[in-house]
C-alpha cells in the first residue's frame, strides 16, 4: 500500500488527503483494522456503468448521505479487493471488475454514533466497472441506490464535495 499511495501522491502532488493517508499509514500500528479507534483505512468503489456515463451511488443508511459504495478493510490491506467486495455486496451486481491503480483518496470524519466514537476514515477509492447487467439490489446498508449521470454530478452543489471531485476526475479521464 505504501508504494501505491506514493505513486498516487506523485500523480497528484499537494493533495492533502493522500498526505494524510501516508502519514497515518506510517504512524498507525494496525491501520486496516476497524478497531483502531482514532481511524482506519476503508476501500471504496467508483462504480461506473459499462458505457462510463453513470456512477452507482448509495443513500447511506447510517450517514444519511448519497455516497459511493465502499466499506471497512477489516484487516485486509488489499484495498482494491475491499472496494470490489464492497461494491458487489452493496449492489448485488455480478461481473464487476476493478481497474488497477488508485482513482482517488479522501480522509473524512465519521461522527460519533451510539457506541462508536467519532473517528477518521482514510478512504482509498478504485474504479469498478459494471458488467452487462446493471440491475442492482439494495442492501441493508443503504436506503436506496441510484445510477447517476456523472456529468450532472460533477458540478452539483447539493452533493458531497468528494463526489464532485471524483466526477470531475472521471470526466477528465474519459476525455483523454
Amino acid at each position: 500500500m505504501h508504494q501505491t499511495l506514493r505513486s498516487y501522491a506523485q500523480a497528484f502532488p499537494g493533495d492533502p488527503h493522500v498526505q494524510a493517508c501516508l502519514a497515518f499509514l506510517e504512524q498507525a500500528e494496525r491501520p486496516f483494522d476497524r478497531e483502531h479507534a482514532s481511524g482506519h483505512f476503508t476501500g471504496s468503489a467508483w462504480l461506473v456503468s459499462g458505457d462510463g456515463e453513470r456512477v452507482l451511488l448509495t443513500h447511506h443508511r447510517k450517514l444519511q448521505r448519497w455516497l459511493q459504495l465502499g466499506g471497512h478493510a477489516d484487516g485486509d490491506s488489499d484495498l482494491a479487493a475491499v472496494a470490489l467486495r464492497e461494491a458487489a455486496e452493496e449492489s448485488g451486481l455480478q461481473g464487476l471488475t476493478v481497474e488497477p491503480g488508485i482513482f482517488d483518496v479522501d480522509r473524512h470524519w465519521i461522527p460519533e454514533r451510539k457506541h462508536e466514537p467519532g473517528h477518521w476514515h482514510y478512504d482509498v477509492r478504485y474504479v469498478v466497472r459494471a458488467g452487462e447487467c446493471e440491475g442492482y439490489l439494495v442492501s441493508d446498508e443503504s436506503l436506496a441506490l441510484a445510477w447517476v449521470p456523472i456529468r450532472d454530478l460533477a458540478y452539483a452543489q447539493d452533493t458531497d464535495e468528494s463526489l464532485r471531485r471524483m466526477a470531475r476526475k472521471w470526466l477528465v479521464r474519459m476525455s483523454a
